[in-house]
Order: structure tokens, then C-alpha cells, then sequence
């Protein structure tokens, strides 16, 4: 039986990827020294103080939620592009392969999906 199934992110920077996660909402647990589990409503992934520009560049998650114009709000309120200096945040937008997504670039390059179904 599985327990959990769970992606390791990477991070450029250890410190600022948790506080990164923690501004979204997220509660970041230490899991020793160089991991941390980033977790919500009951989902959660874990944050590794390791970093690879190619691996992170390509890295990609996909989180459904059931009302993306709620976490646009908060997305975009929280100024990430310029906190973090990142690209800013993407407006969600209907996508021909089915769903509305918003994007996100977390600081170490990992792109985030976050989508609804059709409204």
C-alpha cells in the first residue's frame, strides 16, 4: 500500500525558497538540515537545499484547485516578481488542452501550473 508519493524540489537558494512557499500559503516543516516538507490542505511536497539550473529549469508542478480566481488574488497581491525578482506571475487563462491555468516561477525556476477545470 502507498503511504505518500511525493515530488523533492530543488532550491537555488534554501532560505528564500521556504520563505517563497510560506508567502503562498504553505506550511514548510524542517525535515533536517537541507529538507523541508512544504504542505497544504493536505498535499505537500519536499524542499531539498540542492540546486541543478538544468533540472530546476525543467522541473514542472501541476496543482488543480477549485477556484483559481481566489488564489490568482492572492498570487497577485503578494508582488513575488519583485520580492523574489522573479518573472511575474501569469494570469490564468484558458488553455486549448482543457483547463485555466495560472503560472508561477518559484525563485530556483520551478514552474508551477496552478489550474481549475473549465469554469
Amino acid at each position: 500500500m502507498i503511504v505518500s508519493l511525493r515530488p523533492f524540489l530543488p532550491s537555488k537558494n534554501f532560505a528564500v525558497s521556504k520563505q517563497f512557499y510560506e508567502d503562498l500559503g504553505f506550511r514548510v516543516t524542517p525535515f533536517g538540515r537541507d529538507l523541508a516538507q512544504v504542505a497544504l490542505e493536505g498535499h505537500s511536497f519536499f524542499l531539498q537545499d540542492f540546486y541543478e539550473r538544468h533540472f530546476a529549469g525543467n522541473f514542472v508542478m501541476h496543482m488543480l484547485v477549485t477556484n483559481l480566481d481566489e488564489w490568482w488574488q492572492k498570487v497577485s497581491s503578494l508582488g513575488l516578481g519583485q520580492k523574489y525578482g522573479i518573472r511575474d506571475p501569469i494570469p490564468p487563462k484558458d488553455e486549448p488542452w482543457g483547463l485555466t491555468v495560472a503560472y508561477i516561477i518559484d525563485p530556483s525556476g520551478v514552474l508551477w501550473h496552478i489550474a481549475q477545470r473549465p469554469r
